[in-house]
């Protein structure tokens, strides 16, 4: 086989077989085919794309060209979640406690943040002491003690999927669907959880701001998990506004913490209950959904979902009282209306990228964040405000560049005359 020949294969828009398939991932991953080779082949999926037979056999190779990591030890099912990203998205902190309070094993490995999106790994080492390289051992036990565990990945998970991103960041072939299915459902199958819920955003703050091409994603996810022999199902959810009230790392936590205490907003309340629905019922089948409902407003009504989060941190080395002592920077700007009227819309993605100045995220993986500082909105999407009132809080550091931050945030939202049509949170479940 030459990479030439299959480069030119897919870019005339023909079929690869599983052979060549793993030719070109054995390939990439050994080093064996040069980067420019496997960003013409890149470019050729982008344009030409994949059938689901393409799409499941690339997955399969990605994923079986590292570690896998085996839960068979657990006694139970095992659940994982995975967001497609977006702005203030909290909700691991939050949907893997309820279901873990309601006994399903909350199998979870996290990412870091990049760009305007979040990671849960930034957010969860804003609490102080908490390690998130769990041992194998350690990863077991504790989800068969508590019920859950939040992990970074392991550095040999999926591999081909690292060395497939990093081209694709720099080629211009990021927003390309087969690509994103195999890259989150080749970490999500190495990663050995027999259930998987994946909430799949769409908007302004998403990866894929088209909703029928979150349909399309979340179905090819969807078949991918199903022809791999496990339980999938997809929740298209809003990314038109910032979810909740908190952006940035420390922030998110603080706001997770008071969802869990029966509090919070509303918006991130309703995706956070039913992606735990969708969780619980994935794990135990016989129950209807409505009681899955009950079962998970229980854990948070007598506070059993608030005391297993806690658990799962001591377990995992936090100090003792540290979500009720995180660092928040106390360096405050309070961001005005100019105008008045009616909040009429967000551009999402560029609040995230206001957060990000203020020195939330990243450009490259290997920067450092400030975890202390963020953004907490004052309004939202059909909120009336008046000229001088408070739009949102932004904390600061020295660092922060907060004047180029406020005029991307000013930008980025828009004030209307009239009442704005406001938009669902839960779009369609798969």
């Amino acid at each position: 086989m030459r990479m030439a020949d299959l480069i030119v294969k897919k870019r005339n828009g023909q079929e690869l077989s599983r052979e060549e398939i793993h030719f070109i991932i054995d390939g990439v991953v050994h080093e064996k085919i040069p980067d420019y080779q496997t960003s013409a082949f890149l470019m050729a999926v982008y344009f030409q794309g994949m059938n689901d037979r393409e799409i499941t056999d690339l997955t399969l190779e990605m994923a079986n060209s590292g570690d896998q990591f085996n839960l068979s030890g657990v006694d139970g099912i095992c659940v994982d979640k995975h967001s497609t990203g977006g702005v203030g998205d909290k909700t691991t902190l939050i949907v893997g406690p309820m279901c873990a309070a309601c006994g399903v094993k909350i199998a979870k490995m996290s990412g870091r943040g990049l760009g305007f999106t979040g990671g849960t790994i930034d957010k969860l080492e804003s609490i102080q002491g908490v390690k998130t390289s769990i041992p194998y051992e350690q990863f077991i036990r504790q989800l068969n003690e508590i019920g859950m565990v939040i992990s970074s990945q392991t550095a040999n998970l999926a591999p081909a999927d690292k060395k497939l991103y990093a081209l694709r960041d720099v080629t211009g072939t990021v927003e390309s669907i087969p690509l994103i299915a195999s890259s989150i459902m080749s970490k999500k199958l190495a990663s050995g959880a027999d259930a998987i819920v994946l909430d799949v955003k769409t908007g302004s703050g998403a990866l894929i701001h088209n909703f029928d091409d979150s349909v399309k994603l979340a179905e090819e996810m969807v078949a991918i998990g199903k022809n791999a022999g496990r339980k999938v199902r997809a929740v298209i959810t809003d990314m038109d506004n910032p979810l909740g009230m908190a952006i940035g790392n420390a922030l998110e936590v603080k706001e997770a913490v008071e969802v869990l205490s029966g509090r919070g907003p509303a918006d991130l309340k309703e995706v956070c209950m039913e992606l735990a629905v969708q969780m619980l019922h994935l794990s135990n089948e016989s129950l209807s959904e409505e009681e899955c409902r009950r079962q998970l407003s229980q854990s948070l009504a007598n506070g059993s979902a608030l005391r297993l989060f806690k658990r799962v941190l001591k377990a995992q080395g936090a100090k003792e009282n540290a979500i009720e002592s995180l660092q928040i920077s106390d360096m405050i700007v309070e961001v005005e209306a100019r105008e008045s009227g009616y909040v009429s819309s967000f551009r999402t993605d560029e609040i995230g990228r206001a957060c990000s100045l203020l020195g939330s995220g990243r450009t490259n993986k290997e920067d450092t964040i400030d975890q202390t500082v963020g953004i907490v909105l004052n309004k939202k999407q059909g909120d009336y405000v008046k000229a001088g009132d408070i739009l949102a809080r932004f904390y600061v550091s020295e660092k922060s560049d907060v004047a180029q931050a406020e005029s991307i945030f000013q930008n980025a939202v828009q004030i209307s005359k009239t009442i704005p049509e406001r938009k669902k949170l839960i779009y369609k479940i798969l």
